[in-house]
């Protein structure tokens, strides 16, 4: 077998599906007659990091409601702030919510957020990761929340996705004593749902 060939089974024996932000999940494939020299070895696959939550919460005494993503995509990461990945419709959700222009820089998403009442932070202080794949977190560290709640008006949070919405079930509902509410993620991995139809059930934070 040439060069080529042995590289294109390689290719061919993986699926790289890009699953939110350029998180990357490999598919085996479901074909026996590919040597084991055909495969690509596990060093070779997208592999764990640890990562931390490197940015501080958005929030005010005057906060009401308390929004949460799971923890920031490669995107955000860089842009060292929330729901960095343009295609996530998280700006315009709120924007078109509060009948305000999308904000554009760091500033301008913080003030609008502030002047809403609003407040957003991550359920996941620090996790193993594949990329920006929720569904690849493990040993997880949560956020202490009470610090919002003791420093806002916070009385009802929001999770934004079931994998929010799951691990604050599991790591901060019983700390802080508030039932959240799980809505349809923003990501742009959630494509059943158009910005208008999550416009319309977003509705409920306000």
């Amino acid at each position: 077998i040439g060069l080529y060939e042995e590289h294109k089974l390689k290719i061919n024996s993986y699926i790289l599906a890009v699953a939110k932000d350029g998180a990357a999940g490999v598919m085996t494939p479901k074909s026996k007659k590919l040597s084991p020299e055909n495969v690509i070895p596990d060093k070779e696959k997208p592999g764990y990091q640890h990562v931390e939550h490197t940015f501080e919460p958005v929030y005010d005494e005057n906060s009401e409601i308390l929004i949460l993503g799971t923890f920031p995509s490669v995107k955000s990461r860089e842009n060292n702030f929330y729901y960095g990945h343009p295609q996530n419709r998280f700006w315009k959700l709120i924007a078109g919510l509060t009948k305000e222009p999308v904000p554009e820089t760091i500033e301008e998403k913080k003030a609008l957020l502030l002047k809403h009442h609003i407040a957003i932070w991550d359920v996941v202080q620090s996790c193993d990761i594949i990329g920006s794949s929720d569904s690849s977190i493990k040993n997880v560290v949560p956020t202490d929340l009470n610090r919002i709640l003791e420093e806002s008006e916070v009385e009802r949070i929001f999770c934004n996705g079931k994998a929010s919405g799951n691990y604050y079930k599991k790591y901060q509902e019983s700390r802080t004593g508030i039932e959240a509410t799980v809505l349809p993620s923003t990501s742009p991995a959630n494509a059943a749902f158009s910005l208008e139809k999550l416009i319309e059930i977003w509705k409920c934070i306000l």
